[in-house]
């Protein structure tokens, strides 16, 4: 039988214990790396704790420095009664001016161009010459198209004689005829052609922009010009939902500017849009003749403004007395010396008040100053709020 054959460890002492390493015992080894792992484990608790008793000690430092609100002690504050006003509710709708009309003149024929009619700022009328197109080929197209018209015409002429003479069949008049209708045909689209190679302008208007020059080749589509009739302008307005009811088609209006201070522009509603923006507003197009000592142009700014006057006084609040949207307006009261958040339904305005329809009465006291620092119940001073409560006229 074979001998099994003992690998002996570079480590192992000649004639010792292959199960001890440098003369230690396994079982010290052993001890010794779990010592080390409690020793450090026991320094990163201690780390541990320091750092949240450092943590603990800071917050109640924080905590002591943040201010609390006394909810015993009052705040003051400014107020005003709710009084009887007499309103009248300003409107402004800002718009811009459009042309009228406002179109890019486009080339109608292949070629170069020989003549320029317009340069850029020019005002045109109708059938302006705007630019003269190459048009000597198509003219030689026309003298051939032209001879055989005529030949076709001469011919038909001779055979239909013929025919009636039963000296030829009526099929070569028949020809002759068709062949003077084809070439007729040629003939006046050539004359097209020519004609379209000399561009014009529609209408009259203001040559805004000029894309093309003497010599430059062009070819059907090709832009020339754009041309933008200010004659007339429209100024288009954004009006919101609750007043689109105010403007009707044929309506008249008084137009101003801020570039002619004290100029009147008379203008006509011609639209009013059916559909709304996604802010719910309402385009309104006006019209307004451009007059010549007060010229307007397209891009100008303009406004149309008007007032309605409240017949009678109404119970009114201050603006500052507001402290949330006009779509759910609220407002602070003082009853019994504490701030009470109460909700309201406004009506008309103006620069200085809001009109209350409901949920105030006369002689309320409100806040108008100090609001940021009040909650609802939170107790208040102000110089209006005599002791005992306030003289609040109830409505009938």
């Amino acid at each position: 039988m074979e001998k099994s054959k003992r690998k002996i460890s570079p480590l192992t002492p000649k004639g010792g214990n292959s199960s001890t390493v440098f003369g230690v015992p396994p079982n010290t080894q052993i001890i010794n790396q779990m010592k080390k792992i409690i020793f450090f484990s026991a320094l990163a608790l201690i780390g541990l704790s320091a750092s949240v008793w450092v943590l603990l000690g800071n917050q109640k430092i924080v905590q002591n420095k943040v201010y609390r609100h006394n909810t015993a002690q009052a705040v003051f504050v400014k107020t005003a009664k709710v009084e009887l006003q007499e309103i009248s509710q300003g409107n402004r709708f800002l718009g811009v001016f459009e042309p009228n009309r406002e179109i890019n003149v486009l080339a109608e024929a292949n070629g170069k161009v020989l003549t320029v009619g317009v340069q850029e700022g020019d005002y045109v009328g109708v059938g302006t010459l705007i630019a003269k197109i190459d048009d000597e080929m198509l003219r030689y197209q026309l003298m051939s198209a032209e001879a055989n018209l005529k030949q076709s015409q001469t011919d038909h002429t001779t055979f239909e004689g013929l025919a009636q003479a039963d000296a030829l069949p009526r099929t070569q008049a028949e020809k002759a005829e068709l062949a003077t209708k084809i070439n007729d045909s040629q003939v006046k689209q050539l004359q097209k052609h020519i004609r379209n190679t000399t561009i014009a302008s529609p209408f009259a208007g203001v040559v805004t922009a000029k894309m093309f020059d003497l010599g430059s080749v062009v070819s059907v589509g090709t832009p020339l010009i754009r041309l933008t009739d200010i004659g007339t302008l429209k100024l288009v307005i954004n009006v919101p939902e609750k007043d689109v009811f105010k403007f009707t088609k044929g309506q008249s209006w008084d137009i101003l500017t801020d570039v002619h201070m004290g100029a009147k522009f008379k203008g006509t509603v011609v639209n009013v849009g059916d559909r709304a923006d996604n802010a719910r507003n309402y385009p309104i197009q006006i019209q307004v003749s451009n007059q010549a000592q007060n010229r307007l142009k397209a891009g100008m700014n303009g406004y149309i403004e008007w007032s309605e006057d409240v017949k009678s006084k109404r119970l009114a609040i201050p603006r500052t007395a507001l402290v949330s949207t006009s779509k759910q307006p609220q407002v602070f009261v003082v009853e019994a010396g504490k701030a009470v958040l109460k909700n309201i339904v406004l009506g008309a305005s103006n620069e200085t008040f809001f009109e209350v329809l409901q949920g105030l009465d006369e002689g309320t006291e409100v806040v108008v100053s100090g609001q940021i620092n009040l909650e609802n119940g939170t107790n208040v001073k102000s110089p209006l709020t005599p002791e005992g409560g306030n003289n609040v006229k109830k409505r009938p």
